[in-house]
C-alpha cells in the first residue's frame, strides 16, 4: 500500500482508519528515521485536516496550526500533538464547537495533545509572556483553514522574535543552563534524557531559535546529522517501550540498539554521546557569539559618539607565535600559516588554555583544514606544548573539546579514537573514558609540584586508560599503546619505559593499599619490584591520586589516601635498600587493650561505637580546607574471645541493624603479659542506611545471641528481604572470586568482587566458616555499588592453603554468592 493509499484510508475511515494506517506505518520495517517521521506527520496532517474540514463548514477566519515538534514535521511514534486553533475573534461558540470536533477524536485514540485556541493577538501576547510558547510558535506550520491568518501570525511572531532578541536570547540561554544543571550532560550519562539533558533535542531546538533571530547562527557542520541521530534513537525507544519517554534506561538499551540495527548497547550509547557532543559544542560556540554580538551592540553607540562614527576594530593581542587574542577568543594571527607550521594547533591550544580563553571556531577549522601532520617523532616544541596544554588545569577541558570537535585530537593521537565517547558501565565512574582521561590530567596538574618530572605525570594521566578501547586487561593493552605513543611524541627510551610502567601499574597502589596486608613484607616487595625506582614511585603516587579524584566521589577519601601514603612510604624504604622486617604484631592502643582485657574477663564480646573523623591531609588533598575534617562514618571497635563464627556473626548483626560496612579489618590481638587467652579485634567503619544508629547495648546483646547460636541471623535476614517487594533495577554483573598469586608468604589471599548488598559480608563469612578456614585478617572496601574485599586465610594449622585447596575454596565461595 502506498503512502497516498494510506492517507486516503485515513480520510475515508475516520479515527479508526487513521489508527490502523498509523499502526501499519510504524510496523513497516523498510521505513524508519526521517522518512517515517515525515510520513507520520503527513498522515496526521491529512486526518486532522479532515476533522477540521468536517467541523468548520460555513465558518470563516479560522485555521488549524501545528507548532513545536509537530510543526517541524518531526513526529516520533509516541510524540504528543502540539496544535493551535487560530481564529479572528468571530463566532466564539462555533470556534469552541470546532475545537471539540478536533480535540476529542485525538483524545479518544489515546494520543497526547497540547492544544490552545487563540486569536493572533492572544497568541502573540502569550508568547511575549511565555518563552516556551514563543519557541513553539517559531515552528508554526499551516494545516487547514485560513492560510492568510496563519501566514500573518508566522510573520508577526518572527518579527517579534527578531525585535526582542536582545532581551529574549539571554532568557533562553538561562533556561538552557538551568535545564543542564537539572538534567546533566547527555554525553556522559548512563541513563540520559534524550530531550532535556544538555546536548539533547531541546538544545538543538534552541539553536534553531537563535538562528531565527538573525543575531547569530550555530556551526552547521554535523548538527543536522546529530539531531537526526537523537531523533532516530527516540523513535526506537518509543517503539521498544510503547511509551512516550525520552529517558534511555539501562534495561531498555539493548532492545533500542536492536531496533536500530546496532551491535549492542555500548555502540548505541557511543552514537548518542557523539551526537550530544556535536550539539553541546555548537551550543557553546553559538552562545559565545550571541554574547559577543550583544556586547558589541551595547558598546558601539558610545564608541561611535566618541569617535565620530565608523566601525571600531577589535584589538588583537599576541599570545604566542601565530596566535592572538581577539574579542575574548584565541585566534590565529594574520601572519599565521598552518600549512607550514604543524605545531600551530598545539601552540594555539596551549596558549588558549593558559589564558583561560576559548579557541575561536574559525581558527580551529582553519587549522583542521590546513595544518600538516606532525613528523615522527614530534619536535621538542610540540611535546612541550602538549605538556603545557595538559598542565593548564580546568581550562584544558574546553580547549581539548574544541580540538576534538574538528578531528584534531585523533589526528594528533590516532589511538584516541578507540576511547572517544566510550561509556563506562561502572557506578564509580561519572565520565566517559576520554573525558576521564582529561579530568585525570586536570587533577594531575594540581599535583605537579610533588614530582620531579611533571611532564611524565601529565602524559601518563592522559594515557593511563588508553587501553580501554581494546579487549582484555586495559592496563596490559595500555602499556603497549603508551610505549608507542610516548616514542612517537618524542620521549627518549628511559622516559618511554617509565610511562609504560605508570600505565601498566596505575591501579597497583590503590588496589594493594586497600586489599592487601601492608604488614606483610611480600606485599611491599612485590610493589617495589613492579615500580623499580624512587622516581617512578613518586609519579605513580601522584597518578593514583589524580586518577581516583577524576573517577568520582566514591573512589577517593582521606582514609584511602592515608593507606596509599603508608604503602608508598614502605615501598620507598625498600627501594632505598631497607628490607622490610618480618611483621610483628602491632601494639594495641590503650582503648583496644582495655576492650581486649574486658572481653577476656567476661568471656563475651565488648564493643565501642563512636563517630569518627580525621583531618584532611593537605599534602594529598591541597584543595581541601584542613580546618574542615572529612567525615568517615562511625568507628565500631569489637573485641571478642577467639572462637568460630565471629566474622559471620558480627557481619550478620550489622546487616540486621541496617548498618552498611564501609571498611573492615579483623586481626588477632596480642594481650599484655599475665593475661591468658586469645582475642580477635574488629575495627570497622559503618554507616546507617537510613535513620539513626542503634545503641551499642543493643548491638552487643544481639551479638552475644548470634555467637551462642540463639539468634538465627540467616532466617532473620531472609524474613526481612521477603517483607519488601523486589524492585526492578539494573542487573549487576555476577560476582567473581579469585586467589591472588604470591600475595603473602603467611596466608592465602582470597579476593571477592561483588555487588554490594545487605548481608553480603555475612554470607562470605559463613562460607569461609563452612570451609573450615581461618580468617587471619581482612580488608573490605565499598566503591559505589561494588564491594572489593580481600581475605587472608589459613588452614587449621595456621599455614597458607595448598594451591588446589585455595582454588577449590574460591570456586565454592563464588558459587555461594551466585546462588
Amino acid at each position: 500500500m502506498t503512502s497516498t493509499d494510506t492517507r486516503v484510508e485515513a480520510e475515508d475511515s475516520g479515527p479508526s482508519g487513521y489508527a490502523a494506517a498509523r499502526l501499519r506505518l510504524l510496523q513497516e520495517g523498510a521505513r524508519s528515521g526521517p522518512p517515517r517521521r515525515s510520513a507520520l506527520a503527513e498522515l496526521t496532517d491529512d486526518w486532522l485536516t479532515g476533522l477540521f474540514t468536517a467541523g468548520s463548514e460555513g465558518l470563516r477566519g479560522v485555521s488549524l496550526v501545528a507548532v513545536g515538534g509537530y510543526g517541524r514535521g518531526e513526529l516520533s511514534p509516541r510524540s504528543d500533538l502540539d496544535l493551535l486553533l487560530l481564529h479572528d475573534g468571530g463566532d466564539s461558540g462555533a470556534v469552541a464547537a470546532l475545537a471539540d470536533r478536533i480535540w476529542y477524536p485525538v483524545w479518544d485514540l489515546g494520543l497526547d495533545l497540547d492544544h490552545s485556541v487563540r486569536t493572533p493577538a492572544e497568541a502573540r501576547k502569550t508568547a511575549a509572556d511565555d518563552l516556551k510558547v514563543q519557541l513553539g510558535l517559531l515552528d508554526a506550520r499551516h494545516l487547514a483553514g485560513d492560510l492568510g491568518l496563519t501566514a500573518g501570525l508566522r510573520t508577526a511572531v518572527l518579527a517579534d522574535w527578531r525585535n526582542q532578541a536582545p532581551k529574549r536570547l539571554p532568557e533562553l540561554q538561562e533556561l538552557c543552563a538551568e535545564r543542564a544543571e537539572r538534567q546533566g550532560e547527555l554525553q556522559y550519562l548512563l541513563e540520559p534524557d534524550l530531550k532535556e539533558a544538555r546536548g539533547g533535542l531541546r538544545d538543538a531546538t534552541a539553536l534553531r531559535a537563535v538562528a531565527a533571530s538573525w543575531l547569530a547562527d550555530a556551526p552547521r557542520e554535523g548538527l543536522s546529522d546529530a539531531r537526526r541521530r537523537l531523533l532516530d534513537v527516540r523513535d526506537a525507544l518509543h517503539l521498544a517501550t510503547g511509551r512516550a519517554t525520552d529517558r534511555l534506561a539501562l534495561q531498555e538499551q539493548d532492545q533500542v540498539a536492536a531496533e536500530l540495527g546496532l551491535l549492542d548497547a555500548d555502540t548505541l550509547l557511543r552514537q548518542v554521546y557523539e551526537a550530544a557532543r556535536v550539539v553541546s559544542y555548537a551550543s557553546d560556540v553559538t552562545w559565545r557569539e550571541v554574547g559577543r554580538v550583544l556586547r558589541s551592540r551595547a558598546v558601539r553607540p558610545r564608541l561611535r559618539a566618541m569617535l565620530g562614527g565608523g566601525k571600531p576594530v577589535a584589538e588583537r593581542s599576541p599570545l604566542a607565535e601565530g596566535v592572538v587574542e581577539q574579542d575574548g577568543e584565541v585566534g590565529l594571527a594574520r601572519t599565521a600559516r598552518p600549512e607550514r607550521d604543524p605545531v600551530l594547533p598545539l601552540r594555539a591550544a596551549a596558549a588558549a588554555a593558559q589564558a583561560d580563553l576559548p579557541l575561536s571556531l574559525h581558527a580551529v577549522r582553519r587549522m583542521a583544514a590546513a595544518a600538516r601532520p606532525l613528523p615522527t617523532p614530534w619536535p621538542a616544541e610540540a611535546r612541550q606544548q602538549l605538556v603545557t596544554l595538559l598542565g593548564s588545569g580546568r581550562p584544558t577541558i574546553e580547549v581539548w573539546e574544541a580540538l576534538e570537535a574538528e578531528g584534531l585530537i585523533t589526528r594528533l593521537l590516532p589511538d584516541w579514537e578507540r576511547v572517544r565517547c566510550r561509556p563506562q558501565r561502572n557506578a564509580v565512574h561519572i565520565w566517559t573514558v576520554d573525558r576521564h582521561l582529561i579530568e585525570t590530567a586536570v587533577r594531575a596538574s594540581e599535583l605537579t609540584r610533588r614530582v620531579g618530572r611533571p611532564d611524565l605525570l601529565l602524559v601518563s594521566a592522559l594515557l593511563h586508560d588508553i587501553g580501554k578501547g581494546w579487549p582484555g586487561d586495559h592496563s596490559v593493552a595500555g602499556e603497549i599503546i603508551a610505549r608507542d605513543v610516548a616514542a612517537r611524541i618524542g620521549f627518549d627510551r628511559t622516559d618511554v619505559a617509565v610511562l609504560a610502567t605508570l600505565v601498566r601499574h596505575h591501579l597497583l597502589l590503590i588496589d594493594t593499599a586497600t586489599r592487601r596486608d601492608l604488614e606483610d613484607p611480600a606485599t611491599v616487595r612485590s610493589v617495589a619490584e613492579a615500580v623499580g625506582s624512587q622516581g617512578t614511585l613518586e609519579l605513580l603516587h601522584a597518578l593514583t591520586e589524580a586518577d581516583a579524584l577524576a573517577t568520582g566521589p566514591a573512589a577517593w577519601s582521606s582514609w584511602r589516601g592515608s593507606l596509599v601514603a603508608d604503602l608508598v612510604k614502605r615501598v620507598a624504604a625498600v627501594l632505598a635498600g631497607d628490607a622490610p622486617e618480618e611483621p610483628e604484631a602491632a601494639a594495641p592502643t590503650a582503648e583496644q587493650e582495655r576492650l581486649a582485657i574486658e572481653a577476656c574477663r567476661t568471656g563475651g564480646p565488648v564493643l565501642a561505637l563512636r563517630a569518627q573523623t580525621e583531618p584532611v591531609d593537605t599534602e594529598t588533598e591541597p584543595t581541601s580546607d584542613p580546618e574542615d575534617p572529612e567525615p568517615l562514618g562511625v568507628e565500631l571497635l569489637i573485641a571478642v574471645p577467639d572462637q568460630p563464627g565471629v566474622l559471620p556473626s558480627v557481619a550478620g548483626v550489622l546487616a540486621m541493624h541496617r548498618l552498611t560496612v564501609r571498611t573492615a579489618e579483623l586481626r588477632a590481638l596480642d594481650l599484655p603479659d599475665g593475661v591468658e587467652g586469645s582475642v580477635l579485634l574488629l575495627n570497622w567503619r559503618v554507616a546507617a542506611e537510613y535513620g539513626s544508629l542503634p545503641q551499642a547495648a543493643r548491638l552487643r546483646a544481639d551479638l552475644v545471641r548470634a555467637l551462642d547460636g540463639s539468634l538465627d541471623i540467616t532466617a532473620r535476614l531472609a524474613e526481612r528481604d521477603a517483607a519488601y517487594p523486589r524492585r526492578r533495577g539494573t542487573i549487576a554483573p555476577p560476582p567473581r572470586v579469585t586467589v591472588a598469586p604470591a600475595a603473602s608468604r603467611h596466608a592465602t589471599v582470597i579476593e571477592v568482587r561483588a555487588h554490594d548488598a545487605p548481608g553480603l559480608l555475612h554470607r562470605i563469612g559463613r562460607a569461609l566458616e563452612n570451609a573450615h578456614v581461618r580468617v587471619r585478617s581482612m580488608h573490605v572496601s565499598t566503591l559505589g555499588a561494588n564491594a572489593v574485599d580481600a581475605f587472608y586465610v589459613t588452614g587449621t594449622k595456621g599455614a597458607p592453603l595448598p594451591g588446589a585447596e585455595a582454588a577449590s575454596l574460591a570456586r565454592a565461595l563464588e558459587e555461594t554468592l551466585r546462588g
